[in-house]
């Protein structure tokens, strides 16, 4: 229509017409897609006579004014403070909050001839009065960028804190409870970001009540810009972090390291942030240990560095709770803005299915374990989130349980925690979720009876001719169930029962073609599924006999033959019958040593080798 910016759009009525779909870069309406189903209606006001382009939303950007049906730039010098605030004022925003030639780049048209004149209480702009210019050209990078600030028209209240409690809007000169459709992950991080509060630690549903509604797309920068209606709904209450936040990361927990440093926000450098920082903003955001801590990993901060070097014990509740210093080096490399990774807390378990993977979904809050609920519908979609955030794989099936108190949540499957759902604590079925990681992971070891078996820098080593064993076991979660243990040396399988959850695996004398790789897969059906699990790999050697244990043996041999010589010449006699007897006493000590020799050699001998040693006696 060419009528500048956008002012405000309230919902009309729901009625028979054109439903459009836009992105909000189209030309036109005809660029958007449409439908003749039933949506609320919507009225608009446009600014008409002035806009601001190029900015993020509805209160920032570079200032454009109507010029015979066309819009010119207005040049810094022809702008103050004054005509900002009637300018903020028109297009329904707070007070002027940065003002600046080159602020959000130059126009492509012509420049605006004229230079204003606001005393700062006209409700329009072009209500000013205006004066010729003393200078006819505007040089490049002078074309006035203006910033207003969020309107006060959303308030957090009941939280004890500006930053947390439930959502109010200002409107027809009332605040009014603010309620959301779906999934209010979205409405919060537009909350917490129009009233400067961080990121979203968390959000609760609230009771049903009349007010204004919203849905976001939660890139918006205020409630302002998101779409509304005086429908019925829940409302919520929304928790924010305040004076640190995690930016560009999946989720809560995880992101660029942000501070809060004199209403604007600042990025911090890998050098001032150590592991016990890390773990006091992931305390802060409700999350688990720190998974990964890096600069550069998610991405670089637009504006300015903080410029304190943080010194956190690791037990304190907020990152501003630490102790600071100076920084040795004032400057940040590119590629350092430091980024986190939390993991994601212990809050939501399984039980009564026997296996973490398997059972009735349960949320830890305010010190007790409650019930998780979702309506059928939405069931699905929330055990897809249970699954991914316990690591258990996929989901295999969702039982829906009785209905009860506790929690209920509304996902649409994307999320990597239930922290990221809708929830309230109104009645719903509760749900029983099995998640394809159901088994634990058995476990493979060798055994030999004749200690053939040793660890070699591979893995374990056998001796060729020796019998072993390869046993398969697991846990004791559910009974029954069977071990196929695979050899990837060739196709060969075998398959045994699980007894005492446990198989063993009986090979007669080892030779070549017993070295590779063995697995245990351990099979059970349960949950009227069948599921699996595969353990680690057994890397089996075959090596040939040692020939040291041969020396080994015949030098015990021959330690005995010195034994008895040395035996036999104490006892030695000086009489010719005690030397008589004497020397046949060594005789047959010396024959009885090597009768022990050749058994010896004959153990170790395979048949055509005995048959020449007794060829050599």
């Amino acid at each position: 229509m060419g009528c500048g910016s956008t002012v405000s759009v309230p919902p009309g009525n729901t009625t028979r017409g054109f439903g459009v779909f836009c992105s909000g870069s189209e030309s036109s309406l005809r660029e958007c897609r449409r439908s003749y189903d039933l949506h609320p209606g919507l009225t608009v006001i446009c600014s008409e006579s002035v806009r601001l382009v190029g900015g993020a939303g509805f209160c920032s950007g570079r200032v454009e004014v109507k010029s015979n049906q066309s819009w010119a730039s207005v040049c810094e010098a022809d702008f103050d403070q004054q005509d900002a605030e009637v300018v903020c004022g028109e297009l329904g925003c707070g007070a002027p909050a940065a003002l600046q030639g080159g602020l959000y780049g130059e126009g492509e048209g012509q420049t605006w001839d004229k230079e204003f004149q606001c005393k700062g209480k006209e409700s329009l702009l072009l209500d000013c009065d205006t004066s010729d210019r003393e200078n006819n050209t505007c040089l490049p990078g002078n074309a006035v960028g203006l910033t207003c600030s969020e309107p006060d028209d959303v308030r957090l209240v009941g939280g004890g804190s500006r930053c947390a409690g439930g959502v109010e809007g200002y409107e027809q000169g009332e605040w009014w409870t603010v309620g959301a459709y779906w999934n209010k992950e979205d409405e919060a991080a537009v909350v917490c970001r129009q009233l400067g509060c961080g990121s979203t630690v968390s959000v609760l549903t609230g009771n049903t009540t009349l007010g204004v509604g919203v849905r976001c797309s939660g890139s918006e920068s205020s409630l302002r810009e998101c779409w509304r209606s005086y429908d019925l709904l829940p409302g919520f209450t929304v928790i924010c972090s305040e004076s640190v936040r995690l930016v560009d990361g999946a989720g809560f927990c995880s992101g660029r390291v942000e501070v809060k440093s004199n209403q604007s926000w600042a990025s911090v450098c890998e050098a001032d942030f150590d592991r016990q920082d890390a773990e006091v903003v992931c305390g802060e955001f409700g999350c688990g240990a720190p998974a990964a801590l890096q600069g550069g990993l998610y991405g670089e901060g637009e504006g300015q560095t903080w410029d304190k070097e943080f010194q956190c014990k690791g037990n304190e509740s907020l990152l501003l709770d630490c102790d600071t210093s100076d920084r040795e080096n004032n400057t940040c490399l590119p590629g350092n803005a430091v980024g986190l990774t939390c993991s994601e807390p212990d809050d939501v378990r399984l039980v009564g299915g026997g296996s973490r993977c398997a059972g009735g979904v349960e949320w830890y809050d305010q010190g007790e374990w409650r019930t998780v609920g979702a309506d059928d519908w939405n069931q699905r979609d929330v055990a897809v989130v249970v699954c991914r955030q316990l690591g258990c794989g996929s989901t295999v099936s969702v039982l829906p349980g009785n209905t009860t108190r506790g929690f209920g949540v509304y996902c649409d499957g994307s999320e990597s925690s239930l922290r990221e759902c809708s929830r309230s604590y109104h009645l719903r079925p509760g749900l029983t979720v099995i998640c394809s990681d159901l088994l634990v992971q058995p476990d493979i070891f060798l055994t030999d009876p004749m200690g053939g078996v040793f660890r070699g820098h591979q893995g374990p080593e056998m001796f060729r001719g020796y019998n072993f064993t390869i046993t398969c076991s697991t846990l004791p979660q559910y009974p029954g169930g069977s071990f196929l243990l695979t050899f990837t040396g060739s196709n060969r399988t075998q398959t045994q029962p699980a007894v005492n959850h446990s198989a063993a695996f009986l090979f007669p004398a080892a030779d070549d073609s017993h070295q590779g790789n063995y697995s245990c897969v351990y099979d059970n059906y349960v949950f009227s599924h069948n599921f699996s699990s595969e353990s680690e790999l057994l890397s089996l050697t075959i090596t040939a006999s040692p020939l040291p244990a041969f020396i080994i043996r015949h030098v015990v041999v021959l330690l005995i033959l010195l034994t008895a010589i040395t035996t036999s010449y104490l006892y030695y006699k000086p009489t010719r019958r005690q030397k008589r007897v004497n020397r046949v006493s060594s005789m047959d000590l010396y024959v009885n040593a090597m009768e022990m020799v050749s058994l010896s050699s004959r153990a170790e001998a395979g048949p055509g080798e005995e048959r020449a040693a007794q060829g050599t006696e």
